[in-house]
C-alpha cells in the first residue's frame, strides 16, 4: 500500500475526441423501461423479505396468544404474560445472527455458482426457516431457531440483491436500482405492520401464524422470478461467457449489442480482467486488505454499514410498538403503521435524490438531519415526558412521534438506501463478493447488538439512549465527508480506478476518468510508478520486466499487494 501513496496522476487524455466512446443521452423514458422496472421490482424483493420479517416480529411481541404461548414471566402490575428482556431480545436478535452467517457464506457461493442461482437458493433457505417457526406450538426456542434459519436466507439476499443490481444495472440508474433494495425493505416493514394491525385483535394463534404464513409469498415470487432474468454480466464475463455478458449489458441499456456504450463497458470489464490475470497465479483472500487501496475500501464499507445501523432506525422498527405504547399513545399498532408509512413513502424521494444530488451530499446532509432529530427526541423523552404516567404529558408523546417521523424520513431518503448503493460500487470485481459480505456482516452484527441490548439499555438510561444514536449520525456525516468518493454517473471500473489513484474524496465529483484507449496507458503509468519504487527498494538493481508489468497491470484491476 505504501508504494501508492503520493502516486502521480496519470497524464491527461490525448485520445482523438472523435474516437472516444459516444456517451448516451438518457431520457426519463430510458430510466423507466420495462426491463429496468422488472429488475427494480423482482430483484429488490430480497429487501421486502427482510423488511417484512423485521416488521412482523415487533407486533408479535405484543399479541396475547403469542405472549401466552411463549412468555417466561408475568407483568408485576397486571399479572398478564410477559417477556423478559433476555427472551424478547433472543427472539428478535437471532434473526440477525443468522443474517450475519448468511452474508459471510453468500460470497463464496455466489462466486462459484453465480448471482442468479444463489439468490434462488437463499430464498429456499428462508422458506425453511418460516416452516420451522410456523410449526411450533409452545416451544419458544423453536421460534428463535426458525428466525435464525430464516436469517441465513435474509443475510444471503442482503449481499446478493445489491450486488446483482450493481453489476447488471445501467450506470445512469445504478444508484436508484440498488437503492430500491432499501425501498422494498420499507415496503416490507409497512406491509407487516398493516397485516399485524388486521390480526392483533384475534385471540387465537391465527393472529401471528397468518402474517407468518403470508411471508411465504415473497420468496416464492422472487425465487421463480429470478429464473427469468439473466446472469450478472460481470460474473458471466469472468467465466468466459463473453457473448452472454454483452447481450445482458445491451438488454440493460436497451440498445443493440454493437452499440458504443456496450463496447465501452465490455472494454472496461475486459481491461480489468486482463490486468487481474496478468498478476499471475491465485490470489489469497487477505488481498481484500493488502491490495492497492483495498484496506481503505474494505474498512470503509464495514464502517458505513455499521453506521447505517447505528443511526438508530431499527430502534424504532424492532421496538416501535412497545416504545410508543410506553409514551401513552392509545393504539401503538396504529403508531407503527404511521412510522412504516413515513418510512416507505419518503424512500421514493431517496431514489431521486441519489441520482440528482449524488452520494456524498445526500449522506452528509442526511447524517446531520438525523443527528438533530435524535437530539430532540431523546431530550423530550428524558427531560419532558412523564415516564411514570405518560398520559399526563400527551403533548410530549405526540411531539416525540413527530420527530421520530422526521428522523425516519431523513433516514429513508439518505442513509437507508444510499449506503447500499455506495457499498455495491466501491470494490473491484474480483473482491466484490467478499468485501460486500464483510460489509453486510458488519451491518448484521450491529443489527443484532441493537436488537438484543436495546431493552436493557433503555431500561437503564431510558431515552438518553437516543444521544448515542445522535452521536453516531454525526460521526457518519464526518466519515462520508472525509473518506467517500462521489460515484454518481460512473461505471464500476471507473470507480475502482478512482480509489486506486487515491482521488481526494472532497474533489472526487470533478475527477475526469481516462477515456477508452487511455485505460491501458493508465496501467502503464501505474507500472512506471511502481517500477521506479521497486528498483529503489531493490537497491538500484534492475527488476524483472515481466513481474513489474504484471504488477502494474494488476494495480489497474485492484488486486496487487
Amino acid at each position: 500500500m505504501g508504494r501508492f501513496r503520493g502516486l502521480p496522476q496519470p497524464p491527461p487524455s490525448t485520445a482523438d475526441p472523435e474516437k472516444r466512446p459516444q456517451q448516451l443521452q438518457f431520457s426519463a423514458k430510458d430510466r423507466f423501461r420495462p426491463r429496468i422496472l422488472l429488475m427494480a421490482v423482482l430483484v429488490s424483493m430480497g429487501g421486502f423479505i427482510f423488511g417484512y420479517d423485521t416488521g412482523q416480529i415487533s407486533g408479535f411481541l405484543e399479541m396475547p396468544d403469542f405472549l401466552q404461548r411463549f412468555h417466561d414471566t408475568t407483568d408485576p402490575e397486571t399479572g398478564d404474560p410477559a417477556f423478559t428482556n433476555g427472551r424478547s431480545g433472543t427472539i428478535v436478535g437471532l434473526l440477525s445472527i443468522g443474517t450475519l452467517l448468511g452474508a459471510l457464506v453468500a460470497a463464496p457461493v455466489a462466486d462459484k455458482f453465480g448471482r442468479k442461482y444463489s439468490i434462488c437458493f437463499w430464498n429456499i433457505i428462508f422458506c425453511v426457516g418460516v416452516i420451522v417457526q410456523i410449526a411450533t406450538t409452545s416451544t419458544w426456542y423453536q421460534i428463535a431457531l426458525g428466525r435464525w434459519v430464516a436469517g441465513l436466507g435474509v443475510g444471503g439476499l442482503s449481499v446478493l440483491t445489491p450486488m446483482y443490481q450493481s453489476e447488471t444495472a445501467p450506470r445512469y440508474v445504478r444508484g436508484a436500482l440498488v437503492s430500491c433494495y432499501q425501498l422494498f425493505i420499507t415496503l416490507g416493514i409497512f406491509t407487516a405492520y398493516c397485516i399485524n394491525f388486521g390480526t392483533y385483535n384475534d385471540r387465537s394463534a391465527r393472529a401471528w401464524r397468518l402474517p407468518m404464513a403470508i411471508g411465504f409469498i415473497w420468496p416464492v415470487i422472487m425465487g421463480f422470478g429470478m429464473l427469468t432474468l439473466r446472469e450478472s454480466p460481470r460474473w458471466a464475463y469472468r467465466k468466459g461467457k463473453v457473448e452472454d455478458a454483452r447481450k445482458t449489458i445491451a438488454l440493460s441499456y436497451g440498445v443493440a449489442e454493437d452499440h458504443p456504450e456496450v463496447d465501452r463497458e465490455i472494454s472496461e470489464i475486459k481491461s480489468k480482467l486482463e490486468a487481474e490475470r496478468a498478476g499471475g497465479g491465485k490470489h489469497p483472500w487477505y488481498e481484500i486488505f493488502t491490495g492497492p487501496r483495498m484496506a481503505y475500501r474494505t474498512l470503509l464499507g464495514i464502517t458505513l454499514q455499521a453506521l447505517q445501523q447505528l443511526t438508530g432506525a431499527n430502534f424504532f422498527f424492532y421496538y416501535g410498538t412497545t416504545i410508543f405504547g410506553s409514551v401513552g399513545l392509545p393504539n401503538s399498532y396504529v403508531t407503527s403503521i404511521i412510522l412504516g408509512a413515513v418510512n416507505f413513502g419518503t424512500t421514493f424521494p431517496g431514489l431521486y435524490i441519489v441520482e440528482k444530488f449524488g452520494r456524498r451530499p445526500s449522506l452528509i446532509f442526511g447524517g446531520l438531519w438525523m443527528f438533530m432529530c435524535f437530539l430532540v427526541f431523546a431530550s423530550l423523552g428524558h427531560f419532558a415526558l412523564d415516564q411514570e404516567t405518560p398520559q399526563n404529558t400527551p403533548g410530549i408523546g405526540y411531539a416525540m412521534i413527530i420527530f421520530a417521523c422526521f428522523f425516519i424520513a431523513g433516514f429513508a431518503m439518505t442513509w437507508g438506501p444510499i449506503v447500499w448503493a455506495v457499498v455495491g460500487e466501491i470494490y473491484p470485481s474480483r473482491y466484490r463478493a467478499k468485501c460486500m459480505a464483510l460489509a453486510t456482516a458488519s451491518n448484521w452484527v450491529w443489527n443484532f447488538l441493537i436488537s438484543f441490548f436495546t431493552p436493557y439499555i433503555t431500561g437503564s438510561i431510558d431515552y438518553r439512549y437516543g444521544y448515542v444514536f445522535a452521536a453516531c449520525c454525526f460521526a457518519g456525516a464526518v466519515v462520508v465527508f472525509f473518506f467517500v468518493c462521489e460515484s454518481h454517473g460512473r461505471t464500476l471500473e471507473e470507480i475502482d480506478t478512482m480509489y486506486i489513484l487515491g482521488v481526494n474524496p472532497m474533489q472526487s465529483k470533478h475527477w475526469q476518468p481516462p477515456e477508452g484507449d487511455e485505460l491501458p496507458k493508465l496501467g502503464q503509468h501505474l507500472f512506471d510508478a511502481w517500477s521506479e519504487g521497486y528498483q529503489q527498494e531493490a537497491g538500484g538493481q534492475s527488476a524483472r520486466a515481466d513481474e513489474a508489468g504484471a504488477y502494474g497491470c494488476a494495480c489497474l484491476a485492484g488486486i496487487c499487494s
